[in-house]
């Protein structure tokens, strides 16, 4: 169990440090008050979660122990629902509906989308 805590933990740290360095890259280059940045590491996560399923679903390309570093540890550590919730929750404070309807219908559409296709993918090529 220990093992599976320090697996999970290091994916997690790993998820985070780059979803930090991506979103931080993303705002500084895109001029607008649109969460930009986390959503596309939101909709990226998901579409890296679907193909991670997919190929542990499909295949022995993945051990419990990696599907579990990818999945849970760095995915989980890469995407933030808080973030997220934050952001909205600022948008509204602002007084920015459009942003916060479209961040928002954005981020749950795409994020199921993304999470499909990544599966698909990796059922179309395995």
């Amino acid at each position: 169990m220990l093992r599976l805590i320090l697996i999970i933990g290091s994916g997690s740290f790993a998820g985070g440090v780059t979803r930090f360095l991506l979103s931080r890259y993303i705002h500084s280059n895109a001029d607008t008050t649109f969460p930009l940045g986390t959503l596309i590491v939101n909709i990226t996560g998901c579409f890296l979660i679907g193909i991670f399923y997919g190929m542990s679903e499909r295949s022995n390309l993945l051990s419990p122990e990696l599907r579990m570093f990818l999945t849970v540890g760095f995915c989980g550590g890469f995407t933030t629902f808080s973030t997220f919730a934050a952001e909205n929750i600022s948008l509204m404070k602002d007084g920015n509906f459009l942003y916060f309807g479209l961040y928002t219908g954005l981020s749950v559409f795409l994020g199921l989308m993304a999470v499909y296709l990544g599966n698909m993918f990796i059922q179309k090529i395995l």
